[in-house]
């Protein structure tokens, strides 16, 4: 079991790294609205451009503590909480402007795995 919660623990932080570090301004099929990267993104769900930059520290800071977490477990179920409440945020934001089931997927399956790691 210890194996499989260090595989989600990767999943959701190298995915998080990747949308906010490698992605950030790239057009995904995931983007809110039709969004071609992360600051029309936040635009779309109404948000300003300092919360982008916010939101960003917040997840990047998260999934590196779930990264870290395998060396160091005391650091797994705050940051899986953490994310967990992120994850909430975006269902909502994606909700807020109807977007596609496709769209809201990943927050969606981060929210489960996140979930899993803290019920592991």
């Amino acid at each position: 079991m210890e194996t499989f919660k260090i595989i989600l623990q990767l999943i959701v932080g190298l995915g998080i790294l990747n949308v906010w570090l490698l992605r950030f301004n790239k057009k995904t099929t995931y983007r809110g609205g039709e969004a071609a990267n992360m600051k029309d993104e936040f635009k779309a769900y109404g948000l300003s451009e300092n919360l982008v930059y916010l939101v960003g520290f917040i997840k990047v800071s998260l999934a590196l503590m779930l990264l870290a977490g395998i060396w160091l477990e005391m650091l797994v179920d705050p940051a899986a909480i953490g994310m967990a409440a992120m994850m909430l945020g975006a269902i909502t934001m994606h909700l807020k402007i109807k977007d596609s089931f496709k769209q809201t997927l990943p927050a969606i399956i981060l929210l489960v795995i996140c979930l899993i790691i803290l019920w592991l």
